[in-house]
């Protein structure tokens, strides 16, 4: 029996990714591997976690806020008993390899982990290395990436292209099928906008969205799925009352995901790293806008990965409002462009990123 600490989260693009490795881990050793979660007291693992039917602990680490706070000042207390017990539960669980995948969790994990002993591996999501992982990667065994030129980062002899590992699964589709258009409602010949914001919606995307409703006269020249985010929804549900306009389909979450996919001709989306790698597996022509409220511009630099290769478009979130459905509506327009940005997504993807930081972790423990 293997035992395996995963530690990560605080948003899903670190939980889902851990989750993705757990499962391939399940399917390739039964019941010969099994798997602890090590998470952040109050953020959204302790839930997310249990409800996909794994075991979570955690630990009372937090992060600094950028603003003023008091919390402040707890934190290295924080960070102190957290590193205490990582060490407690690594000890007790007898973990063989413990494996970090970002969010404040990760961390101490790590760090107590590498002082005990036990080998540990990496996967950093994003195409710039944040300052705790390029820190913990000094004594991690394997570094799992999903970019290229990272040894600006990480000792070129201890990375490895995995790829960002996804739940769930995701395949580029030639046609639009009647199902997928009945679903939202649309018809087949005409061009169709995804707007996507993630589960709490982006302030940004919405107030483009509204600006642009407001310049048309009850209809709407393409056909836009327009993900709100549940943190929006009250809001842009009654801007639409006052505004009604045809070929809107809006809601606050997109059950159908991969019906949505199907269905657009472009995606116009935040730039976070599990977000990127879904669109390079679908093979979506995207017009990124990244956030600029993420720690060390991660999103941009993300967005500008994929724009160097020629693999997509983006806009700055400053210039969004004003300049990103414009910009949208003329890649609609261009169907040569489309078919290029498509054509160059579609190389970056990695089908089976899971299985290979899976392999990874075997090699280690």
């Amino acid at each position: 029996m293997k035992r395996v600490i995963l530690s990560g989260g605080g948003t899903g693009g670190h939980i889902y990714p851990a989750v993705a490795v757990a499962e391939a881990l399940k399917q390739r050793h039964k019941e010969r591997v099994e798997i602890l979660f090590v998470g952040a007291e109050g953020k959204m693992e302790m839930e997310k976690v249990p409800a996909l039917g794994y075991d979570i602990v955690g630990l009372p680490i937090a992060g600094m806020q950028r603003r003023f706070d008091l919390n402040n000042l707890l934190v290295p207390w924080k960070v102190v008993r957290s590193v205490s017990k990582a060490k407690r539960i690594i000890r007790d669980f007898s973990a063989d390899i413990v494996v970090g995948f970002g969010g404040y969790a990760s961390a101490p994990v790590l760090w107590a982990a590498q002082r005990m002993g036990v080998p540990t591996v990496i996967q950093e999501q994003n195409s710039h290395a944040g300052v705790t992982n390029k820190i913990l990667s000094r004594k991690a065994r394997r570094i799992c990436v999903a970019y290229d030129d990272m040894e600006r980062f990480f000792r070129a002899d201890r990375i490895i292209m995995t790829g960002n590992p996804l739940r769930g699964s995701f395949a580029p589709k030639k046609e639009k099928s009647a199902e997928a258009l009945e679903y939202y409602g649309f018809k087949a010949d005409m061009p169709t906008l995804l707007v996507v914001g993630g589960s709490l919606g982006t302030r940004t995307l919405n107030e483009m969205m509204k600006s642009w409703i407001l310049t048309l006269d009850g209809e709407a020249p393409v056909q836009v799925i327009w993900q709100t985010g549940k943190f929006y929804e009250k809001e842009m549900q009654e801007f639409l009352k006052e505004h009604p306009t045809k070929n809107i389909w809006q809601g606050a979450f997109i059950e159908r995901m991969d019906y949505a996919y199907e269905v657009a001709d472009l995606v116009v989306s935040r730039s976070g790293a599990c977000t990127v790698s879904e669109l390079c597996l679908v093979g979506k022509p995207t017009l990124f806008v990244p956030s600029p409220n993420v720690a060390e511009d991660h999103q941009t630099k993300n967005a500008m990965a994929l724009v160097e290769k020629d693999a997509a478009e983006m806009v700055r979130d400053v210039e969004a409002v004003s300049k990103g459905m414009t910009r949208a509506l003329a890649l609609l327009a261009d169907k040569e462009r489309l078919n290029t940005l498509s054509r160059n997504i579609l190389r970056l993807g990695v089908k089976d990123a899971a299985e290979r930081v899976a392999r990874q972790i075997e090699k280690e423990w």
